[in-house]
């Protein structure tokens, strides 16, 4: 009896590849061992072979078993003998052995062409003894559900069968329904069709269901993504299943789990794969299902099965639980692909919905949170490979989609926040901010808006946002959740004083440094009241206080203080604490903006070479360090050395974090800017035209990264020759930068300049220097007299003045600005040098060839000190020194 043809039975590409496969003659392969989880359509397939190879008159003898056991094998060749050699009914056995013996080819004899069609076979045991034999003129098919080396070789392939592919099964979708003049929306069909992993058994039972209960696609779809209602609610009654199924898709497994269990280690196989029934159907990685919490899920949860040769108390091992996949994958439950590990194991959605349909809600809630518990145990502490940390991020949002309401039982989950983080540190700013707003939203709906957990997940929303560029509203959200926070914890509480400090940074971002540093400096008194001098949480604060100083101008102050703080730090938590690397890394920049550029990069480079032998070459502190080492070469004149670092740290950091992470794109513009003051300006401005681009897809267009890069670009196009296009970029970036971040930011300020600058090029020195006389009005103002920017902006008043004609006013404003720069940066500060190299011009311009000379000589004693006799900056001093001591002494 072959299986009736289902209803609008679907051509599929195997039916090709099985008939050219069995037809193609020989003895090499007699057997055809077609393997499939339940429901893809085996069965179907087999029957559409063997009525095609009947019909057309291609075999004389067929034979089809339902092989479901070795009794029924034997069963079935017995009454084959009995039909066509009229063997005896009453020995089974013997007539099963007549048949296949007669099916054996013989010499002299006329050559009967026969197919066998063992259909089901269970256990690859039973077929021991009961292979047809090789004949060329006979061929052999056998379905199954395992997948055993047993059932290959020995002129044996495997075939496996899969799902539909989309197009099939919108097909035989829309064919069910117009055979019963239903007629659904092309997209419903499809999205119905996905829902439904485009599993065969399900989509004709859903159409059945769909048919009987009078529903629409839409509806049906509405009921399938409701949790609470389980997947046999959805399905036909057993009576009413189509094309004379058996039973429905949500019981077609249980067979099978019953018989992998029984597979060694015994008791296995059914809670392995309960867990994965809750991660994702696409690719779970390796280490998830072997963790330390699914080795202990497994040991307390052993399932019984009564063979006795398993101790149930023996704790689960890691190769237990890998044997335990095997199992699975050996009765095609799941895919286990060992040479993909970050997607290892596979389960088709409607298996693992049918498995969580069998757990109570207690057994259900238990899984999901030891589901949680294996990603976090699984998850590393530096994501060094991008591709399992986006492998993880996907299990954690399935197992959330899943059961999210576990998840808050009693409290959020630590996987809720680490999938989000891990967003953010990937690069995803926006996806991390998204994700966050989304958790809070959760949170609080679940546990209120005041509770602990609801404000820590705000605070991450918070600081995201900040990272995707709109620090005012991340300042704003913080100084909101800091007004709530202060009532429920009190001003005191850890968490209260935290968020001080993240307040205090976002103005600082904000463009208010001077107000962040003054911020940190109360902050850190009361933590050292409260927590006590060497807290963790104060010495941060140290660290954010002295970068804050630095960034409002103070840099000889932030390395001084980088320098107590390292010396705290190494006493509270040893010299190799990564927090403490961090410090001595500051300490090296700082350093470095204070003048001593060379001094530092050396600093940096023996750090750089302790923390690579320390955390290795990977590491994000020493990824870190290697850009720091490089933007200080530069600084100390090695340009060539300095790009040639950049663009080694990008071949070797671009692999690690991928192309699109932050760090990436900074290093990026490092690369693009150096390559411009090697003299390769075009390849700048492409450089830039480059990165711009992709921030703005990565970042968006708004992000402050984004709008430096725009600025930059217009200046290196300038420098290629297009002085109209950088000016008409400078001029819109201004207005963008002022509506997105205030008139008075730091970076709308530095715009200003820019676009002074670009359209001082263009000959009317007197117009620039009102322009540069306003805009230093407004740095005063905004970041008082004495912060470095405000100082550079009185350098470019000074010098358009004299390209005014004003000579002598320029030199004035030259020596006051000289003044300032060694009171308030240092003589040894690289814009101190600047300063006295233009004080040294103006004065041989204005005829002072004595007093420029003096200046020369000034200068070339702080920089010999600092540079060193050969560096090519010295060498251009020491020109300048020798040409204007001739002029002083009447041009000999």
């Amino acid at each position: 009896m072959i299986p009736p043809r289902a209803l609008s039975f679907q051509h599929r590409a195997e039916v090709d590849q099985l008939r050219g496969a069995v037809d193609s003659g020989g003895t090499a392969v007699l057997s055809q061992v077609l393997t499939g989880t339940g429901g893809v359509g085996k069965t179907q397939l087999a029957a559409d072979y063997a009525r095609t190879a009947w019909d057309c008159g291609g075999v004389d003898v067929l034979v089809w078993i339902s092989a479901s056991s070795r009794s029924a094998i034997t069963a079935g060749y017995a009454q084959a003998g009995v039909e066509v050699l009229a063997a005896d009914p009453s020995d089974p056995e013997q007539s099963a052995r007549a048949f296949l013996a007669w099916l054996e080819p013989k010499a002299g004899q006329k050559p009967c062409r026969w197919l066998v069609v063992l259909d089901d076979v269970a256990e690859p045991a039973d077929m021991r003894g009961w292979w047809p034999p090789a004949s060329r003129h006979g061929r052999v098919l056998v379905t199954t559900r395992r997948r055993e080396a047993a059932l290959s070789g020995a002129g044996r392939r495997l075939v496996t069968v899969g799902l539909f592919t989309p197009e099939e099964a919108a097909a035989y979708f829309t064919a069910v329904l117009a055979a019963h003049d239903r007629h659904e929306p092309t997209d419903q069909i499809s999205s119905l069709a996905a829902d439904l992993g485009y599993l065969p058994l399900a989509l004709a039972q859903a159409a059945a269901y769909i048919i009987d209960a009078d529903l629409t696609c839409a509806s049906y779809r509405e009921l399938l993504a409701d949790r609470i209602r389980k997947l046999s609610d959805l399905l036909p009654e057993p009576g009413a299943l189509p094309d004379d199924q058996a039973v429905t898709v949500a019981a077609t497994w249980s067979l099978s789990i019953d018989r992998a269990n029984q597979i060694r280690p015994a008791g296995l196989a059914r809670p392995m794969l309960q867990l994965a029934a809750f991660l994702d159907p696409n690719g779970i990685p390796a280490t998830v299902l072997t963790s330390q919490p699914a080795l202990t899920h497994l040991t307390e949860h052993r399932t019984p099965t009564g063979s006795g040769d398993t101790d149930q108390s023996a704790q689960v091992s890691a190769e237990d639980a890998v044997l335990a996949l095997r199992a699975l994958h050996r009765l095609s439950l799941i895919d286990h692909i060992p040479d993909t590990p970050h997607q290892a194991v596979r389960v088709h959605q409607l298996v693992q919905r049918a498995t969580r349909d069998t757990l109570t809600p207690d057994q259900h809630n238990h899984l999901a949170l030891t589901a949680a518990d294996t990603l976090i145990a699984a998850w590393p502490d530096i994501e060094r490979d991008t591709a399992l940390a986006q492998s993880l991020r996907v299990n954690a949002t399935a197992l959330t989609r899943t059961a999210e309401d576990a998840l808050f039982r009693p409290a959020p989950h630590a996987v809720l926040v680490l999938a989000g983080t891990s967003l953010g540190v990937s690069g995803q700013y926006v996806a991390a901010r998204d994700y966050f707003q989304r958790l809070a939203t959760t949170t609080r709906r679940h546990l209120g808006p005041d509770d602990f957990d609801s404000l820590i997940a705000e605070y991450y929303h918070a600081y995201w946002r900040g990272k995707a560029g709109d620090v005012a509203g991340a300042a704003a959200a913080t100084e909101e959740l800091l007004r709530r926070v202060v009532p429920v914890l009190g001003p005191d509480h850890p968490q209260t004083l935290l968020y001080r400090g993240f307040l205090a940074h976002w103005r600082g971002s904000a463009g208010n440094a001077a107000g962040a540093a003054a911020a940190f400096e109360e902050l850190l008194a009361d933590q050292i009241r409260v927590l006590g001098p060497d807290h963790p949480h104060t010495l941060d604060t140290r660290n954010n206080l002295a970068y804050w100083r630095g960034k409002a101008g103070d840099a000889a102050g932030a390395a001084a203080a980088a320098e107590e703080l390292l010396a705290d730090r190494v006493r509270v938590l040893g010299p190799n604490h990564p927090d403490t690397l961090s410090t001595r890394n500051n300490l090296v920049h700082w350093r470095g903006e204070a003048g001593d550029a060379a001094g530092a990069a050396a600093a940096a480079e023996e750090l750089l070479l302790h923390t690579t032998r320390l955390l290795g070459p990977d590491h994000p502190k020493t990824l870190t360090i290697r850009g720091e080492f490089a933007y200080l070469r530069a600084r100390a004149g090695d340009v060539a050395g300095a790009a040639a670092a950049w663009e080694e740290l990008l071949l070797h950091t671009v692999p690690l974090l991928g192309p699109d992470n932050p760090s990436i794109l900074t290093a990026r513009g490092n690369l693009a800017h150096l390559q411009g003051e090697l003299g390769n300006v075009p390849g700048a401005a492409a450089g830039y035209e480059e990165l711009l681009a992709d921030q703005v897809r990565v970042l968006g267009p708004d992000h402050p990264d984004t709008l430096h890069t725009r600025n930059l670009l217009a200046y290196w196009r300038e420098k290629a020759g297009d002085a109209a296009g950088a000016a008409g970029a400078a001029e819109k970036l201004l207005l963008h930068t002022t509506r997105l971040l205030g008139p008075d930011h730091p970076k709308t300020l530095r715009t200003r300049e820019s676009l002074f600058l670009r359209r001082s090029e263009a000959g009317d020195a007197a117009g620039a220097a009102a322009a540069a006389e306003e805009l230093l009005a407004d740095r005063v103002r905004v970041q008082g007299p004495d912060h470095p920017d405000t100082l550079a902006t009185r350098g470019l008043l000074a010098h358009w003045r004299d390209k005014a004609g004003d000579a002598a006013g320029a030199a004035t404003a030259y020596e006051e600005l000289l003044a300032d720069r060694v009171r308030v940066l240092g003589p040894g500060h690289r814009d101190t040098l600047a300063a006295r190299a233009v004080l040294a011009h103006f004065r041989g311009k204005a005829g002072d060839a004595v007093g420029a000379a003096a200046a020369w000589e000034e200068l070339l004693m702080h920089i010999m000190r600092l540079l060193g006799p050969d560096h090519p900056s010295t060498l251009s001093v020491r020109r300048n020194l020798a040409h204007w001591r001739r002029q002083a002494q009447g041009g000999r």
